[in-house]
């Protein structure tokens, strides 16, 4: 199943920091391919729970297969978290586990546009019920708003640069495909790095299209709070951006500043870090699954 859809990364270390308990409930908050869902599932008893999140219409097939009676597909963004889960009166969990970015089925799928390797329209929609596409980013965003999504979402050295020049070829034409985008784009990447290159001003489109930092803060504050004492937060990323994030709320309750304390000194955050630094995957995991290559995974536990 999984392995037409995504292949499920640090899978042996996503469970081991689980600390799955038979009888516990559970959240799997990026369903996918159900890769992770299932592992967690076959260590779980019958009066076990898990709660799989998906925005994507395509994950639904996939869950679909499973038959343990615990199991409940929610196919909704993962920011929703909590309104969902006051549907099912769960109030809190012993474990959340998410799989971030994209899957290797939407990057393999040509016509969602996500990927630089096939012609497309500029979609970038992780959930197509949304009207958000990249298409409409490239070609009504002003030069000030494409700088800064290209520097702050994808960290494009020359982002200004590359903004006037998309503005000015969209009133030529309408920048409507992938291949357009990577012909306006490609004499600006640095010598022997276009490929990284476009993959950064792809990222930053797609992150702006599906909110995807203000979706995964929203989340992570929601975890927290959600998690019994003692519950486990992993979080698998494949960007600093992401990774920054998690680290900084794991380390100080928060994703800028410094971390707040009460009257006593002592430190006001929810959670704490289980691993100083993050769990990477091996080099047979990166031979077997390349995706796995810039996977980072942080662990944290209730206080």
């Amino acid at each position: 199943m999984e392995s037409a859809y995504h292949v499920p990364v640090l899978l042996r270390e996503s469970l081991q920091q689980l600390a799955i308990q038979p009888a516990g409930t559970y959240i799997d908050l990026t369903f996918g391919g159900g890769g992770h869902s299932a592992a967690i599932l076959a260590l779980l008893n019958e009066q076990g729970q898990l709660y799989a999140f998906d925005q994507d219409e395509a994950a639904r097939a996939n869950a679909q297969a499973f038959t343990h009676p615990g199991f409940h597909f929610i196919q909704a963004n993962f920011r929703y978290l909590e309104k969902y889960l006051k549907m099912y009166k769960v109030a809190q969990v012993e474990g959340i586990l998410a799989d971030l970015g994209v899957s290797s089925h939407q990057f393999d799928t040509p016509d969602r546009g996500f990927s630089i390797r096939f012609e497309a329209t500029l979609d970038m929609r992780m959930n197509q019920n949304t009207s958000l596409t990249a298409k409409e980013v490239i070609n009504t965003y002003t030069t000030l708003q494409l700088h800064q999504i290209l520097g702050k979402y994808g960290e494009v050295r020359n982002a200004k640069t590359l903004a006037e020049a998309i503005v000015r070829e969209r009133k030529k034409k309408a920048i409507t495909t992938v291949n357009i985008l990577k012909e306006i784009v490609t004499p600006f990447a640095p010598k022997k790095q276009l490929f990284k290159y476009l993959a950064q001003v792809f990222q930053a489109i797609r992150i702006e299209v599906n909110d995807e930092m203000k979706a995964l803060e929203e989340a992570l504050v929601q975890s927290a709070a959600l998690l019994k004492t003692g519950g486990r937060l992993v979080v698998i990323t494949y960007h600093s951006l992401e990774d920054r994030l998690v680290k900084n709320f794991i380390q100080k309750g928060k994703f800028i500043g410094e971390v707040e304390k009460d009257l006593y000194g002592n430190v006001l955050k929810p959670l704490e870090a289980v691993i100083r630094k993050p769990l990477l995957p091996t080099e047979a995991e990166i031979t077997e699954n390349p995706r796995a290559r810039s996977a980072k995974l942080r662990v944290a536990v209730k206080r």
